[in-house]
């Protein structure tokens, strides 16, 4: 018998569905939406040959409660990337926008969507500043990254289509042409459930994968990515003929991660588990190229009332102090074990519910070969 946490809703295997072993237990979807609220959208854009790219939308508190703040944090492993709206975070220590993600050089039109977006459905929001988070990886392999394919409306169709339940991983939104250990990466996502006295929480990680060299990949503990070093087409030969320079070395790509949790939180506790996404990531393998972007962001979906960001009207009333209730610090390390874990299932769900994929001028990846793999766990 399957189930969502380990195939995907028609029945195609996640990680845990090819029986690979990983510590934890998942949430019902094992995914973010697991956290309460939190809804996903995607635009596709697959067309003719040189088209591969998209457009991922997430919405901590879903359509309704953009505006409402979440206490948030990031961190930067190496930031040869972009993430907008993260000095913004860093100053009050909230997020209270939808979270894009696309390719390298889509960043602006992911902005303009995003503020296009929240005037049509919140203007009384819009009318203050907005700083969207708009966050990136390099899809130019696969994707005519110079195409201007993805625009401001493919923004808000994906953020229109945000919902709950099921999230769709692989090839698919701002996934749609990643590469991850030179196999086919993209979207990948993952929850645990920590208990906590008589509540339970949830901790989920959603990752846009494109990272990684073939020799890194490591698989529950056994590294598998040796023995699976033939068929790798990004090898780097190709940079050297169309680029008419050096190639980057293995590794090179980027992955953006969001952590999720409706345990109550800090800003400061958000970093600190953002400050963990590393520790998940390295457990398949990567030890953070130079020319990776790897940049983080965690939130809390907790009620934040003292983050509050509209316009105080007026002079403050006797009893205008913001308030909030937060784990003890001395408690955070179920959190960040659940992180760690959450962060190594996605990565590995973004390769494994994914197929081959060949994009501009016959550029080719390969996808994860699940029998190879499986015999090599045994």
């Amino acid at each position: 018998m399957t189930t969502l946490s380990t195939h995907t809703p028609d029945g195609r295997p996640r990680a845990r569905g090819l029986g690979i072993d990983l510590p934890g237990t998942p949430g019902l979807l094992n995914a973010i939406t697991d956290v309460p609220g939190f809804e996903v959208g995607v635009t596709t854009l697959v067309e003719g040959d040189r088209m591969r790219t998209g457009v991922t939308a997430l919405l901590p508190r879903g359509r309704a409660g953009v505006g409402d703040p979440c206490a948030a944090g990031w961190y930067s492993l190496n930031g040869n990337g972009e993430m907008t709206g993260t000095t913004w975070i860093e100053e009050v220590g909230a997020l209270n926008l939808p979270i894009v993600l696309s390719n390298t050089h889509a960043v602006g039109a992911c902005h303009t969507g995003v503020v296009a977006w929240v005037n049509r459905v919140h203007p009384g929001l819009a009318r203050q500043w907005l700083l969207p988070v708009c966050a990136e990886t390099w899809d130019g392999y696969l994707n005519d990254i110079n195409g201007g394919y993805v625009r401001p409306e493919h923004v808000e169709a994906a953020l229109d289509s945000a919902t709950g339940g099921p999230v769709t991983e692989g090839s698919v939104g701002g996934g749609t042409g990643m590469n991850c250990y030179e196999f086919k990466g993209g979207n990948g996502t993952s929850s645990r459930l920590v208990g906590y006295g008589a509540h339970t929480f949830t901790v989920a990680a959603f990752v846009q994968a494109n990272f990684g060299s073939r020799t890194e990949l490591t698989v529950a503990g056994r590294p598998v990515g040796g023995a699976l070093a033939d068929d790798n087409p990004l090898g780097g030969d190709w940079f050297v003929t169309e680029m008419g320079q050096a190639p980057p070395p293995p590794g090179a790509g980027s992955v953006i991660v969001v952590i999720a949790t409706d345990a109550p939180l800090l800003p400061g506790q958000c970093k600190a588990l953002a400050r963990r996404v590393p520790l998940g990531l390295a457990r398949t393998g990567t030890t953070g190229s130079h020319f990776s972007g790897d940049i983080f962001l965690a939130l809390s979906t907790a009620e934040a009332p003292g983050l509050g960001s509209a316009f105080p009207v007026g002079p403050p009333r006797e009893d205008e102090f913001g308030s909030m209730r937060f784990l003890p610090w001395g408690r955070m390390d179920d959190l960040y074990t659940a992180t760690v874990h959450a962060v190594e299932e996605a990565v590995l769900n973004a390769m494994v519910v994914n197929a081959e994929m060949t994009g501009r001028d016959g550029h080719r990846t390969p996808a994860l070969p699940h029998d190879r793999l499986q015999a090599l766990l045994r």
